[in-house]
């Protein structure tokens, strides 16, 4: 598998973006927003990719953050949604939106995608939120004793999600300051809407 891609930025077009490394020029398929950040002067970049493997071809897809990477794992986890839908999505909605999406339960956010309809979206939801209360409970099971609970379960579903440990600390710890509630997910919706502020 390949994990991850440096190098330069050889041209970007409908879909992917060419990174030359060592010589050879990789076709890295990415999202929308993360194609418009590498548009304009070649420049070097670093891509975290997920190498999908086909009868008749391998696809490198690759994300300039590792929360897009993470994202774009859990979509693919979904019944019937495979790389090219999950690159669709992530092109269209920004990651704390869909996330806040999915654990508000919001299908009205999520049929505005195209390509999703309402029977997509439940099973987005559904599988989803599944996947991320496990993650969160795996992180917290290996947090030390003695951290409020609630801190700890939103730190790690935002974890989960991809984004960076201090990022989410200090959005939790902001919401938290704010509004010191028990409530797990109203704390990651919260917190999720700030971290979309940044």
């Amino acid at each position: 598998m390949i994990a991850q891609i440096s190098g330069e930025v050889i041209s970007t077009g409908e879909g992917s973006a060419i990174i030359e490394t060592g010589g050879i020029g990789f076709e890295v398929r990415m999202t929308g927003p993360d194609l418009r950040v590498l548009s304009g002067a070649p420049r070097k970049v670093r891509a975290y990719t997920f190498l999908a493997v086909r009868e008749d071809e391998l696809v490198l897809y690759g994300f300039l953050h590792p929360s897009g990477l993470s994202m774009f794992r859990m979509l693919i986890s979904v019944t019937r949604v495979g790389p090219a839908l999950a690159i669709s999505i992530l092109s269209q909605i920004s990651i704390p939106e869909f996330a806040a999406a999915i654990l508000d339960e919001d299908e009205k956010v999520l049929t505005r995608i195209s390509g999703i309809g309402q029977k997509s979206a439940r099973r987005l939801i559904l599988e989803l939120k599944d996947k991320l209360r496990k993650k969160a409970a795996e992180f917290g099971s290996a947090a030390p004793s003695g951290i409020d609970p609630a801190r700890r379960d939103a730190v790690s579903a935002l974890v989960a999600l991809g984004f960076a440990e201090r990022e989410s600390r200090a959005a939790v710890d902001q919401v938290l300051a704010a509004d010191p509630s028990p409530d797990v997910a109203a704390v990651i919706k919260a917190a999720l809407a700030v971290l979309r502020e940044q």
